[in-house]
């Protein structure tokens, strides 16, 4: 009989940060039974590089790329090959920490290199769980030999060359602290897409305008049962919504900018 405790795969958990005092607790905690924590911040003005250092955090200062060149940077100062990536708002529930401790015991690794799973947004008090909301699925877990975080200044994803497993249980995540600070980070989410969007050569029409926020609209309140999420759901889907128009309405202005150059 294999002994499971000796082929079980050690584990580093990569977080970036930026003032996340608030939320960097209950992250770090729910990874106690990591191997190592790496925590790349990026010039915090508050109590997180402290915080991360007193619970035993390994803590590295790297001036902002981008979200998917920083958390790359993040994943390369670790230790070990297995990666698991959280940012400071999210924290592993019981059951999904069941699901990593028996996913990095072999010989599952034959089959798999990498794992996702679903990710609960908790948005103006409560937990999504329709819509677009949930269930968020996200690839967070990896062999880092067989995968890497993407170059994108915002959406950022890894990129697996082998097959993805999923695992239950579900990644717990705030999503701000307030209706203000949550529509300030989706005004920058945005500004980020569009510039992305256009500098690969995309340009936005009326259609887009129009029809984006509409369907989107469709697809997460009525067929994924928004609507289940009572007001909470609503209000989400609505910013989303709000969201696709704002993207193509900046990247009309960056063509506009373009143009009187």
């Amino acid at each position: 009989m294999i002994d499971a405790s000796m082929c079980r795969q050690r584990l580093s958990a990569t977080i970036i940060t930026l003032n996340a005092a608030r939320h960097l607790p209950a992250c770090l905690e729910s990874l106690a039974f990591c191997d190592e924590i790496v925590v790349v911040d990026s010039g915090s003005t508050d109590e997180t590089v402290e915080i991360a250092r007193q619970r035993g955090a390994r803590v590295i200062h790297h001036d902002w790329p981008g979200f998917g060149r920083q958390k790359q940077y993040a994943v390369e100062q670790a230790k070990n090959e297995w990666i698991l990536s959280l940012d400071a708002d999210e924290r592993v529930s019981d059951t999904l920490r069941m699901s990593i401790q028996s996913a990095l015991i072999c010989p599952d690794h034959d089959v798999y290199r990498a794992y996702r799973f679903a990710r609960c947004n908790r948005f103006l008090g409560r937990y999504l769980r329709h819509g677009e909301g949930y269930p968020d699925w996200s690839l967070r877990l990896f062999d880092r030999r067989h995968a890497r975080w993407s170059e994108d200044a915002v959406h950022e994803k890894v990129l697996a060359d082998g097959a993805i497993g999923d695992l239950k249980g579900d990644l717990l995540h705030d999503s701000a602290d307030s209706l203000e600070a949550y529509l300030n980070k989706q005004n920058r989410y945005t500004s980020l897409a569009a510039k992305a969007a256009f500098d690969q050569g995309r340009r936005a029409h009326i259609g887009h305008l129009l029809l984006s926020p509409f369907f989107r609209f469709l697809k997460f309140y009525i067929f994924k049962r928004g609507f289940l999420d009572g007001l909470p759901g609503l209000i989400h889907i609505l910013i989303g919504c709000a969201n696709s128009f704002s993207k193509y309405a900046k990247m009309v202005e960056l063509k506009c900018s373009q143009s009187k150059r």
